[in-house]
């Protein structure tokens, strides 16, 4: 990236484009939940919700918990998104912990209540990130294989992941986007990629993917990071990387929560407005069930309530 930095010492682009007063009308945005596990966390997801209506975004994601943990309530939130928001719910799914019988009548079942959008993952083992994967005995063995089989049972939208710094059980990047293609070839529309923090990572990660006949919207998905020694956790199990320069902004800052959070929503918002600068149209924000940050950055690339 540039050595120039931004007002915060980040790495940014070196162009004067600023953030439009207005969002442009081909500018999306969509945003991803979790299925809440007490009263009170349900609580925080609906005031979330509610928040984030109003900006209209293409769609809400909710997702599957490892080994398929959050099966059902996964399945209720996405079908209460839709009822109550109006707006287009996508429910995570994943190979782990099924067979194929088992995986395509949750699939009926969704597309029974009206819900057309699927994410199409692999999936994390049941101990989680990190640990070792290994297909279930007569299910799915892969995402591309997933994609397959729910394109047989009906025309959902499908959305999978993508990674601009590799998966971390891909060979290499060339493995990794042929794994991508996969996807893709057996009827993927969109990809929704990893978090990351230099958007440098993410624009050459669009460009080999369309070298490589990936034609399909590639979306950067977007976490704003206001504790930094969990997203630390969560890039060493995924493959994404934390730049020093990202690890700097929070230094000292552990006791000073206020401070975190407008330097996180600053962060982020300038890595979409580098983004969009580029031509990037549309951006999946990992929202952690809270909307303030995301809410924050939305208005800055102007999405705002109609």
């Amino acid at each position: 990236m540039s050595p120039d930095t931004g007002p915060l010492g980040s790495p940014m682009s070196t162009s004067t484009t600023e953030f439009p007063a207005r969002a442009p009308q081909h500018l999306a945005v969509s945003f991803e939940f979790s299925p809440p596990k007490t009263e009170a966390a349900e609580r925080t997801l609906w005031e979330t919700v509610n928040r984030l209506t109003p900006l209209q975004p293409k769609f809400f994601s909710v997702t599957y918990g490892a080994g398929g943990s959050t099966r059902q309530r996964t399945h209720d939130t996405v079908e209460r998104l839709k009822k109550e928001t109006g707006i287009d719910a996508a429910a995570h799914l994943t190979c782990v912990a099924a067979t194929r019988g088992e995986i395509d009548d949750i699939a009926r079942a969704y597309w029974d209540a009206g819900i057309r959008h699927i994410v199409a993952l692999r999936g994390d083992p049941p101990a989680g990130m990190g640990g070792q994967y290994t297909p279930h005995p007569g299910g799915y063995e892969n995402a591309a294989a997933l994609v397959g089989g729910l394109k047989k049972i009906g025309d959902f939208q499908i959305s999978v992941a993508g990674y601009p710094e590799k998966h971390p059980a891909s060979a290499d990047e060339r493995a990794d986007l042929e794994n991508l293609k996969r996807k893709v070839d057996a009827g993927a529309d969109r990809c929704i990629t990893q978090f990351f923090f230099d958007a440098d990572d993410f624009l050459r990660f669009r460009d080999r993917a369309a070298a490589a006949g990936i034609h399909v919207p590639i979306v950067p998905g977007i976490m704003p990071v206001s504790n930094f020694q969990a997203v630390t956790r969560i890039a060493g199990l995924c493959g994404s990387k934390v730049p020093p320069w990202f690890a700097n902004m929070f230094e000292g800052l552990d006791d000073d929560l206020e401070t975190r959070r407008m330097i996180a929503a600053t962060v982020a918002g300038d890595l979409c407005r580098r983004l969009h600068a580029d031509g990037v149209d549309q951006f999946h924000f990992y929202t952690l069930n809270r909307a303030d940050l995301t809410f924050a950055i939305c208005h800055l690339l102007g999405v705002r309530p109609r």
